[in-house]
């Protein structure tokens, strides 16, 4: 798996890493802002400042993400759009998901069930655009 590092478009690494980033902004900060916010109990709560590590910290961890998905996508030889779709929904759910839910999943979330279905949410996503972004690029 490691020899395919060589054959990755890394053009396509950073266009689907730019666009895992604003998926989770317009994701999190728009159409989930409130809903994220109760399944968090921070509704009445001021809203924090945002400070650097809220966007380089998802940008990076997106990036490994992005590369993890890509080097898949290399070994496993996926080509085509409808495989690339399969791939990121496999992903999505199997690993991203998942791990989401089972982190939500402890005292400090107060709705682990909701923030899990959000957080999920936009993982799945994430996966099915990043796989279609890397795939005919490759």
């Amino acid at each position: 798996m490691l020899n395919a590092i060589s054959d990755i478009n890394w053009w396509s690494v950073l266009v689907a890493t730019l666009a895992s980033s604003v998926l989770g902004g317009v994701w999190f900060a728009a159409l989930f802002a409130k809903p994220y916010a109760v399944a968090l109990g921070r509704q009445d709560l001021p809203k924090e400042k945002a400070v650097p590590i809220f966007f380089v910290g998802p940008l990076f961890c997106g990036l490994i993400v992005v590369i993890a998905s890509a080097l898949m996508i290399e070994t496993l030889d996926i080509l085509t759009i409808s495989a690339a779709i399969e791939f990121g929904l496999v992903v999505g759910l199997g690993y991203l998901a998942s791990t989401t839910v089972n982190t939500a999943i402890n005292p400090n979330i107060p709705r682990p069930l909701f923030y899990g279905a959000i957080s999920s949410g936009y993982f799945v996503l994430m996966s099915v655009v990043v796989s279609i972004i890397l795939v005919p690029m490759r």
